[in-house]
């Protein structure tokens, strides 16, 4: 039978001053119509060079395809010069890509309407005006209201899960059959991550096309993928059926994710086991298993042997794992992956008002909009509208919400970096609402930040040791130039990074690095509250099974408080010790972790958590799920009544007309929600 696509022993390196990096080595495997493959592993395991070398968008030089086929639809991709015109005919047509960052697949400057028709114009040999109605379908098709008038519109006009139904829409404009999708969802949040994946998916299966799926979200791949192939260190280790790979994985990597990845079901003190160690170096790579320096089942035989192959499982078709020994999830490891008890945690804790550190009463963040020459205030974005909390020592406080919600704005509120608009900001008995910039500095130093993205927190030219050195001296700790030193080493040590390191600039840090410098630098000043803004939803698997472990010991060695932001709810609920939900500038819902995910009250929440995908396949099947849907309404044409109404299921006409109230009911458990409360 003759697959959709079909690669045999692909190759692809890249010349390095040091030596060749093989970043896809004998990468084999295939895809037939209407199935959706996974492809999964940590960052730099060769997933997207792999898809890319499919396509030939390798940058050439220094990267090379040397050997290998890709045969689509029966023609071997190879025998095209890179920018053919028959090669592009196949990129444009027969396949279509849809990039992790919309944004920068959109061109700014062109109306989405001139970028959906292009592509038609050149591949389909149609007219401007056959384009453009051909245009107003694909974007209904993807679910974006109002297309006829929405064509005009610039990228920037759009959020951020409307940008990506565009490039989808991009990618099907001239009927591919096989969809490449390269963490096309990684920086949605969960609602809007469901949305596109389910929308993607019913593509797939009415078009009779084809998806490939590039992931490191387990949680994803169980609820979509029928096939999975693992890969490490540009190979693939293992593959086999989704509901094969998760119910028995034979591969030590392949266990080692499923160990790191937290489930909305888990018992509370589960422990996340990260993979210890680093990727081994690929330039000019010995003959030896990849994984050998990190695999906790290694034995003498795996270190002096050859490198092992893809081999069938016994009694288990279709499912191949490269290993020379064979294991399994029950097999013995030679040493640990880890405890599997979550070391600090210590059960339920109890607050007194006397542990109260933050108090946060009817917030209020409003942003002006100026239109016009002379720049004449017209409206006003109500970020955040009333939102009320406690935060108190030793806790880890769990805020969630869409994109937009302003769960960013009241960190960046609660910290002082905007300035609050209305309502009290008390921080350990001080009203720090209206102080001025000097005023503030003897709290800053007790006030921190860990930001989703430490790349771009860190300043590209500083060498490490001075980038956590540098809060001391800012804040004038009295330290002499040695003590400093000695206390960047301690820093170091103690977010499980090399004091060798301090010589380093943060590009010679690998992502889970550079996290732990940004973390380390957050606890220069010795601080007591800490606001950790989507810290970890860029990270893999292991990767962020590492951070999450760090900032619990962390807490539970210094008697730190987290202010915890994520759109992972599965997170959330595994570090958090109570959660409130966000909804347009509001809060909709507030309790301890475990009331609130056992028994959600308001349907904001519920359809939150359904949304929610589960590292498990066989669940995925059973669940009844209802997806929210539409878009979060803008700020400055809320609703009249509930914020959720217009997208709410259960709404009724006191719901689009007055607005609820956050109400106590029994354990603490807040909701403002007529529905609930009535």
């Amino acid at each position: 039978m003759e697959h959709l696509i079909e690669v045999r022993n692909l190759r692809t390196e890249f010349k390095q001053s040091k030596g060749i990096l093989k970043a896809v080595n004998g990468v084999s495997y295939y895809l037939d119509p209407g199935e959706i493959v996974a492809f999964v592993g940590e960052s730099g395991s060769g997933k997207s060079v792999t898809q890319y070398s499919g396509v030939q968008l390798i940058p050439c030089p220094p990267g090379k395809i040397t050997g290998g086929e890709i045969l689509f639809e029966g023609k071997n991709l190879l025998d095209y010069e890179q920018n053919s015109a028959e090669l592009q005919k196949i990129r444009g047509g027969g396949i279509g890509i849809v990039f992790q960052e919309p944004m920068t697949s959109l061109n700014p400057v062109m109306t989405i309407g001139d970028q959906l028709t292009e592509g038609m114009i050149l591949h389909l040999k149609i007219s401007k005006a056959e384009a453009r109605a051909r245009a107003v379908e694909l974007m209904k098709e993807v679910g974006i209201p109002d297309p006829e008038t929405r064509l005009d519109a610039y990228p920037h006009q759009f959020s951020g899960g409307m940008r990506q139904r565009i490039v989808i829409a991009m990618a099907l404009s001239c009927d591919p059959k096989l969809l490449i999708a390269d963490e096309a969802t990684t920086a949605l949040d969960v609602t809007t991550q469901a949305q596109i994946l389910d929308l993607m998916q019913d593509i797939v299966r009415r078009r009779n096309a084809a998806m490939v799926m590039v992931t490191h979200n387990l949680s994803i791949v169980a609820r979509y993928a029928q096939r999975v192939y693992v890969m490490y260190a540009g190979e693939i280790v293992e593959r086999g059926s989704t509901s094969e790979i998760f119910k028995n994985p034979r591969h030590p990597y392949t266990i080692g994710l499923m160990n790191a990845v937290p489930g909305l079901h888990d018992p509370k003190d589960r422990k996340l086991i990260p993979i210890a160690g680093y990727v081994a170096n690929l330039v000019d790579r010995k003959d030896q298993c990849a994984f050998v320096n990190r695999c906790p089942y290694a034995t003498r035989e795996c270190e002096e042997g050859k490198e092992p192959v893809l081999q069938p499982i016994p009694g288990e078709e279709g499912h191949f794992a490269a290993c020379h020994r064979m294991i399994s999830k029950e097999s013995k490891p030679e040493r640990s992956f880890g405890d599997t008890d979550r070391k600090y945690y210590k059960g339920e804790k109890h607050f007194t008002e006397a542990d109260r550190i933050l108090e946060v009463q009817d917030l209020k963040v409003y942003f002006p909009v100026y239109k016009g020459l002379l720049k004449k205030k017209v409206a006003e974005v109500k970020a955040v509208d009333g939102v009320s909390f406690d935060i108190y020592k030793g806790e880890t406080f769990g805020l969630v919400g869409e994109s937009g919600c302003g769960k960013s704005t009241v960190a960046r509120t609660v910290l002082r970096l905007n300035e609050a608009s209305g309502g009290k900001i008390i921080f350990n008995g001080t009203d720090i609402t209206k102080l001025s910039d000097v005023q503030m500095r003897e709290h800053r130093r007790n006030m921190q930040m860990i930001f989703q993205d430490p790349y771009g927190s860190l300043d590209p030219r500083q060498r490490a040791g001075d980038i956590v050195m540098e809060p001391m001296k800012n804040f004038n700790t009295g330290m002499s130039r040695q003590e400093m030193e000695e206390r960047v080493k301690l820093l170091f040590e103690l977010v499980s990074l090399d004091p060798a390191y301090r010589e380093r600039v943060p590009h010679e840090f690998s992502g889970g690095q550079r996290q732990r410098l940004v973390i380390a630098r957050a606890l220069a000043t010795n601080p007591q509250f800490i606001v950790c803004d989507e810290a970890i939803s860029a990270l893999d698997v292991s990767i962020q099974a590492q951070i999450i472990n760090l900032l619990e010991e962390l807490q539970e060695r210094l008697g730190l408080t987290y202010l915890f932001i994520a759109h992972d709810l599965s997170v959330v609920r595994h570090i958090s010790d109570r959660v409130a939900v966000m909804y347009l500038g509001q809060m909709v819902e507030f309790a301890d972790w475990n009331e609130l995910y056992s028994n959600p009250l308001h349907p904001y929440t519920k359809l939150l958590l359904e949304a929610v995908p589960v590292p498990d396949p066989e669940l995925e099947k059973e669940r009844a799920r209802q997806i929210v849907q539409g878009e979060v309404p803008s700020p400055m044409k809320r609703p009249a009544g509930c914020a959720f109404s217009t997208r709410c299921p259960y709404a009724t006409e006191k719901c689009r007309t007055e607005m609820p109230l956050l109400r106590e009911g029994k354990n603490g458990h807040k909701v403002a929600c007529h529905i609930v409360n009535r």
